[in-house]
């Protein structure tokens, strides 16, 4: 009558431990899933806020390189609206500030700062999206200002050409290659402008969950 109930009882305690068991490993792994998507998501937006800063960079040199260098009259009015607008000076700050408020947002992640973050990508969104409208305009008017170059080259008066420097002054020869310079530059700061926009954008949905 004693050896009955021991293996029942065995059979229960058994069966117990191994659920047990079962239930004390599925949190370990799941906790061990959260750190490293925790990890990624930190460094994921770390590499997003040093390129932002680095489109910053490229947009600023490319404006000061347009904002010095020398073009002929029928160019010159082609980008003027664009350094009017102060964009290839004023963007870049707000995108070098957005990418560092990315990387010290994921360094110290507090309600401050993360709020600072989904205001400055919301921002740098805004801004770029103004340079790519600016930027496809002035690309957009490159050809009609060569092609005026190209008719005042040949207007030039006589007396213009008695002298071979005068005929090779930059306003009156190098259309094409003030066109070449220029779209080139002007294709860098879009592509930057269009990395920016996408990059702020993925930068504010995220700080956006984040709040709620």
């Amino acid at each position: 009558m004693i050896s009955q109930p021991v293996p029942n009882e065995t059979v229960i305690v058994l069966p117990s431990n191994v659920i047990n068991f079962s239930q004390a490993e599925k949190p370990e792994l799941t906790n061990q899933g959260q750190g490293s998507l925790k990890t990624r998501l930190q460094a994921e937006v770390k590499v997003i806020g040093t390129i932002q800063i680095l489109c910053g960079v490229k947009v600023l040199s490319l404006g000061i390189i347009l904002a010095s260098a020398s073009f002929s009259p029928n160019f010159t009015q082609v980008i003027s609206m664009l350094l009017k607008s102060a964009y290839p000076f004023i963007a870049p700050l707000l995108f070098v500030i957005s990418g560092s408020l990315s990387i010290i947002t994921e360094k110290r992640l507090t309600k401050l700062l993360v709020h600072s973050s989904l205001a400055g990508s919301i921002l740098s969104a805004l801004s770029a999206l103004v340079g790519f409208i600016l930027l496809s305009v002035n690309l957009a008017a490159l050809n009609p200002a060569s092609l005026q170059c190209e008719l005042d080259k040949r207007n030039i008066p006589t007396r213009l050409l008695l002298s071979y420097d005068d005929y090779n002054l930059p306003y009156t020869t190098d259309c094409y290659k003030a066109k070449a310079s220029l779209a080139g530059t002007l294709s860098l700061m879009l592509i930057c402008t269009l990395l920016e926009f996408c990059l702020a954008v993925l930068t504010a949905v995220l700080r956006w969950k984040q709040t709620l």
